[in-house]
């Protein structure tokens, strides 16, 4: 085992150690060290109390070469087929800009239109309400700062939650250096805002609530309803990122009375670089990016149209299949939880046991490192993720993990299985199986690990 730390890492190939100047260095390096040939391969470092414990990162011999199973959709997804059938056309053949006047043009304009309709269907939105953006962030950005902006007469307040993604929360310190006051709430175990703590935020000068709607690394849907019905009572904004939720779970913007609310593409089958902010009809929000008149003049350039029509395609796809798809991966989900709890000791599930998204499963393993987990689940030909924040390119632990009253090592074992319809219950087994023997064979090269078994045995 490894520690986390800024200092030097050394990697091991054979007998030849090499340093690299971090971790993440270290293992990009035994990334591409791989070849037709097995070798012995390990990091460690220079902290001279540490051995230099071999991680089995042995190269992937022909027996080993087995199907890939992604459990990573969280993180993206596949572009479906039909999605990708929708685009082509407008990559060469209807290539014309929207904004033109002449037929060609027009066809472009009458595509994105009817994209604009597909995804508004899916939160029970009007066409007109759909601007589109170029992901998720930049939705989150321009909803937070256009928001700021205009309503900066009636405040200066705004409320968030502290396990925000980060294009909210580091928006918000944005705000913060210009001259906004930034109120982070609190959440329970599972993840859950307290609405009572939010009611008590509520000043007069608050113009913003934004609280996403279902958190990225461990699954919990939040109560948006009873969010947004404070937020529209004291007379405040509502904006909520659902870029996990858009297209896997229901949403009224009307009924849940939502002000503005993010989106991305490729989260939900379709293609990467393309988003949405929904904005309310009446809302006097302003642009975040100036030039032309295009998107009603609220958001400037050329619209990325085959984009575009691969969102409407994957939202119109997500919103027939719903149902479905959710019962298929709410049983696989369940049944993974169900085994990995039953099987693996000392493990935390993370996030609300029902009240999270139907594939998102996320667990604590103790006395293990979630960088070391990953690499060699990778090495079985297993996609996941970690919910530490060193899978970035930072070594701190993750914000969410630890609002919810992680310590920072219970942090740093963390691993994030997002399920989709097409995993099996074959690959989830095969996956419990290669997880079982990785936790323990990691166990047995921690120290941590060792100190608590003596402990148990006195």
């Amino acid at each position: 085992m490894f520690e986390l730390y800024s200092g030097t890492v050394y990697v091991r190939i054979g007998k030849v150690f090499r340093a690299m100047p971090d971790l993440l260095s270290a293992i990009e390096s035994l990334r591409q060290t791989r070849g037709p040939y097995s070798q012995d391969l390990c990091l460690c470092t220079a902290k001279p109390y540490m051995a230099c414990h071999k991680l089995g990162y042995a190269q992937k011999s022909a027996e080993m070469e087995e199907k890939m199973i992604y459990l990573d959709n969280a993180a993206t997804t596949k572009t479906a087929p039909e999605v990708v059938e929708a685009m082509l056309p407008y990559f060469s053949e209807n290539y014309g800009n929207p904004s033109a006047i002449y037929s060609l043009g027009s066809a472009a304009k009458k595509a994105v239109n009817e994209a604009r309709r597909n995804i508004a269907a899916v939160i029970g939105a009007k066409q007109e309400e759909i601007y589109f953006t170029a992901g998720g962030s930049e939705a989150d950005n321009w909803a937070l700062k256009a928001a700021a902006e205009a309503y900066a007469g009636k405040g200066r307040h705004i409320i968030t939650s502290k396990v925000e993604h980060h294009a909210v929360l580091h928006t918000c310190r944005y705000l913060e250096k210009n001259g906004y006051e930034v109120t982070y709430l609190n959440v329970d175990r599972d993840g859950i805002v307290d609405l009572e703590e939010l009611k008590g935020a509520i000043r007069p000068d608050t113009i913003l609530i934004s609280v996403m709607f279902a958190n990225n690394e461990i699954g919990t849907v939040e109560p948006v309803r009873e969010i947004g019905a404070i937020a529209r009572e004291r007379g405040i904004l509502f904006h909520t990122d659902a870029v996990q939720a858009f297209g896997q779970i229901p949403i009224d913007v009307e009924e849940m009375k939502i002000d503005m609310l993010s989106a991305s593409a490729h989260k939900l089958n379709g293609p990467k670089g393309t988003g949405m902010l929904y904005i309310r009809s009446g809302l006097k929000v302003r642009s975040l990016i100036h030039g032309g008149a295009q998107e009603r003049n609220r958001r400037a350039g050329t619209e990325n149209v085959p984009g575009i029509v691969g969102f409407g395609a994957a939202a119109k796809r997500a919103l027939g299949m719903m149902a479905e798809k959710s019962g298929k991966e709410c049983e696989l989900r369940d049944y993974l939880i169900q085994r990995i709890e039953a099987e693996i000791p000392y493990c935390r599930l993370n996030g609300h046991r029902r009240t999270r998204l139907p594939g998102n499963v996320s667990f604590s393993f103790q006395f293990i490192e979630g960088e070391s987990l990953l690499i060699m689940l990778d090495m079985k030909g297993i996609c996941a993720s970690s919910g530490s924040a060193c899978t970035s390119g930072s070594l701190d632990p993750s914000h969410v993990l630890l609002a919810i009253g992680l310590k920072h090592e219970e942090a740093h074992g963390s691993l994030r299985l997002s399920l989709s319809e097409e995993n099996t219950k074959e690959e989830l087994d095969t996956v419990v199986d290669q997880l079982k023997q990785i936790v323990s064979r990691l166990r047995e090269m921690s120290p941590l690990y060792e100190d608590f078994v003596k402990a148990q045995k006195q």
